[in-house]
């Protein structure tokens, strides 16, 4: 035994692997706040580390731009109108007033407004995932006869419409002005939504079809019960891309509807910036003319909270579903 132990002809046990820096031992050891440990062949290159540094330095200022403007609408919702007219109020509000968020709380033309878009957002949600996971499952089938075709048509609508006139005629000829029609169904495809989700179906396996296939399901039951369960990701993607879309648009509320209870609250928004809403449609007197300086900065908020608490919740499909969807077309 010393013998082979001493004789550099015979065999060597292995020795044991060097423990990764990903083993659990690394890792809670990198959140408990010590460096992670490299091997000299992993350890990261000079270019690697001035990519981090220049990375990190960029996205923060990028959070940093993108959160400043919402900290200041914030701020001066809350703020007093004297401060806000002499430009006094930057991240932290001055003369703390909340005597706006009274007035538009307590105005019924709001939450009928309110009302109405979520109605709208629902609704035009609902049929514009419809009409695009149907047409987008439609175009992946490479063997479809006239598949480049429709595949043209999507594409041509991309870049030439009948313009705005064209389109009015055509909503009035269809008797939808002033009803939740002309706001749903209009912009019911979105031709970039379409283009990626017939990218996504045309990355899944032929083989999980046909074998749902052979077991006797139809067309219709591989769509319900095969594919769209293994598309949670870019439904979720679709489904937050269409419903903020409805959610902020107005000019085709502007466009089509004429009484103003049925405007979407991105209207009602629109018109208190460009002052058509003043202080006596709000019901405020001459004690609360404070009120009417911010204004614009309370309705932002108030309009734009329900998409603040509902992205975090889908935003993690994000990535996963557009990049999925793009790998492949």
């Amino acid at each position: 035994m010393v013998t082979a132990d001493l004789d550099p002809q015979a065999p060597q046990a292995p020795e044991p692997p060097e423990a990764s820096p990903r083993t659990p031992g690394r890792a809670r050891g990198f959140f408990s706040g010590r460096r992670p440990e490299y091997s000299p062949a992993e350890m990261p290159t000079t270019g690697y580390q001035v990519f981090r540094v220049v990375n990190g330095v960029i996205l923060t200022l990028v959070v940093l731009a993108v959160l400043y403007p919402i900290v200041n609408i914030v701020a001066r919702s809350f703020s007093d109108a004297a401060y806000i007219d002499a430009g006094k109020v930057d991240l932290w509000p001055r003369g703390f007033n909340v005597a706006t968020y009274k007035a538009v709380l307590s105005n019924g033309l709001f939450w009928t407004d309110y009302r109405n878009t979520v109605v709208y957002t629902v609704v035009s949600t609902v049929i514009s995932l419809a009409l695009t996971t149907t047409y987008a499952y439609v175009l992946s089938k490479k063997d479809l006869r006239g598949r480049t075709f429709l595949v043209g048509v999507a594409v041509f609508t991309m870049f030439f419409s009948g313009g705005l006139i064209p389109n009015y005629v055509l909503v009035n000829n269809l008797g939808m002005r002033d009803s939740i029609w002309a706001m749903v169904l209009p912009n019911a495809i979105s031709v970039f939504n379409l283009l990626v989700m017939k990218a996504f179906f045309e990355s899944m396996p032929s083989e999980l079809e046909e074998a749902a296939a052979i077991d006797g399901l139809s067309s219709y039951g591989i769509l319900l019960r095969i594919v769209l369960p293994l598309s949670k990701a870019v439904l979720a993607t679709m489904t937050l891309f269409y419903a903020v879309a409805s959610w902020n648009s107005w000019f085709s509320a502007f466009l089509y509807l004429d009484k103003p209870n049925l405007y979407p609250v991105s209207l009602y928004l629109r018109n208190m910036i460009a002052g058509a809403t003043n202080q006596s449609s709000l019901g405020m007197g001459q004690d609360d003319t404070q009120a009417a300086a911010n204004i614009q900065a309370v309705t932002i908020v108030l309009t734009t909270l329900p998409i603040l608490f509902v992205y975090p919740f889908v935003q993690r499909y994000f990535v996963k579903g557009v990049m999925i969807g793009a790998v492949k077309g």
